[in-house]
């Protein structure tokens, strides 16, 4: 059972617990996810089947959108409602200035990580380090903000939002960031995940729902993707692994390499110009 599956993963889950009851109900051996939910986050989770383990690094790399609310006046050690109030603030949002800001917000900038998050400091992973009490400083990511909207009015200094942004982009930090413009504290109180590049929530399905025939095969995933086709000879050597450079093709993004009869053999990506590597051999 090779492929992928597109979860909705539903709050107090953490990522782990759904590949684990995935992993039971279909009675798969191997089987990933493709980048953490928070447990009180819900929204769309893809898991990587068998071969397609290989694979879980391109999800990394999408764009990704959410829903959610944010609240003013409270910063929480989390970043979201789930942790211990570690300052408040009386200063009152308008909206207006709320909606300026937000407009401030969609734009590239330099955004530190929650202290409870995966990110990694000297091997560790912070989470594990802002348990012990520990603070340390992690170097910024250059993040991408596309959209950052409101989708309601802001009510008892709260509101819900759409945003849309690049890969490594906490939700929770932009949140934080957002407050600071505004001269104040904020938290996540809700938090969906809606898409993860051209996967959607609404192609999902529960744990309870799914079954082997929602499987994205390798088949599908892949139809779109240049195809090099090589012969018999050249194909042993891909199934071996071999890199392959402009004697093969001179392509200048990742493919799919092809046997004469037609048949998939290995999924290669673009290294350098006119060098390529082979990511999965089927």
């Amino acid at each position: 059972m090779d492929g992928f599956l597109l979860v909705n993963k539903p709050i107090g889950m953490t990522s782990h617990d759904v590949v684990y009851q995935v992993k039971r109900k279909l009675k798969v051996d191997k089987i990933g996810h493709t980048g953490t939910l928070d447990p009180f986050a819900s929204g769309l989770l893809i898991l990587c089947l068998g071969k397609a383990t290989k694979l879980q690094s391109l999800f990394l790399n999408l764009d990704k959108s959410y829903e959610g609310t944010i609240s003013f006046g409270t910063h929480y050690d989390t970043y979201d409602h789930t942790g211990k109030i570690v300052e408040t603030n009386g200063n009152k949002v308008l909206e207006k200035d709320l909606e300026k800001a937000l407009i401030k917000m969609t734009t590239t900038y330099f955004q530190d990580p929650p202290m409870y998050s995966a990110r990694k400091h000297e091997g560790r992973k912070l989470y594990d380090l802002a348990r012990q009490g520990k603070v340390v400083d992690v170097d910024p990511r250059e993040v991408h903000i596309y959209a950052f909207n409101m989708t309601s009015k802001l009510i008892e200094q709260s509101f819900d939002f759409y945003t849309s942004v690049s890969k490594g982009t906490y939700i929770r930090s932009l949140a934080v960031d957002l407050a600071k413009t505004l001269d104040t504290f904020a938290h996540l109180t809700r938090l969906t995940r809606t898409a993860i590049g051209s996967y959607t929530l609404h192609q999902a399905k529960t744990i309870d729902e799914l079954s082997v025939h929602d499987l994205i095969s390798l088949e599908t995933y892949f139809s779109n993707q240049p195809v090099v086709v090589l012969s018999e000879y050249m194909c042993k050597l891909v199934r071996n692994g071999v890199y392959l450079d402009q004697r093969q093709t001179t392509i200048n993004r990742d493919f799919i390499v092809k046997d004469e009869a037609g048949h998939m053999i290995a999924f290669y990506q673009m290294i350098k110009e006119n060098t390529y590597k082979p990511l999965i051999i089927f």
